[in-house]
């Protein structure tokens, strides 16, 4: 008699095979590396991005400016410590992402202003000021 390994699972296959519960690929669900969603808008002044990023706090950012790119990036780490008790599987989670951006050479890179509110990292890059002002020209085509 062959065992049909779809009627009798064995333990480690109950343990191993999550695929069972959670459907398929689900580990590229749940730790596949997915990028916050932006909006970037400009005004006469300056340019403003939008992140999306909630369950962050703002101590796990990190946004900085080398040779005029923009870089955004958090992580986060979380695990339940609960003392006295004996566990068979323990979980912790870890989340971090990386977003780059060219500024443009209008930007004003020493001053950036950068707010976490609900869920939302706001960033607002001045243009710098021979810039900013310029009219806006139009050219005909021959």
């Amino acid at each position: 008699m062959k065992k049909n390994e779809d009627f009798t699972p064995t333990l480690f296959s109950d343990i191993f095979d999550n695929a069972k519960f959670y459907g398929k690929n689900w580990l590229e669900k749940e730790f596949g590396q997915s990028l916050p969603a932006v909006n970037i808008n400009e005004t006469n002044k300056e340019f403003n991005l939008d992140l999306v990023a909630p369950g962050f706090k703002k101590s796990d950012f990190t946004v900085n400016v080398v040779d005029n790119v923009l870089t955004i990036s958090a992580k986060k780490e979380e695990e339940k410590r609960e003392e006295n008790k004996k566990y068979t599987r323990k979980e912790f989670s870890y989340s971090s992402f990386s977003r780059s951006f060219n500024l443009p050479e209008s930007a004003n890179a020493d001053q950036i202003d950068a707010k976490y509110n609900d869920g939302i990292l706001k960033l607002s890059v001045p243009k710098k000021a021979e810039t900013s002002n310029l009219p806006k020209k139009e050219i005909k085509v021959a």
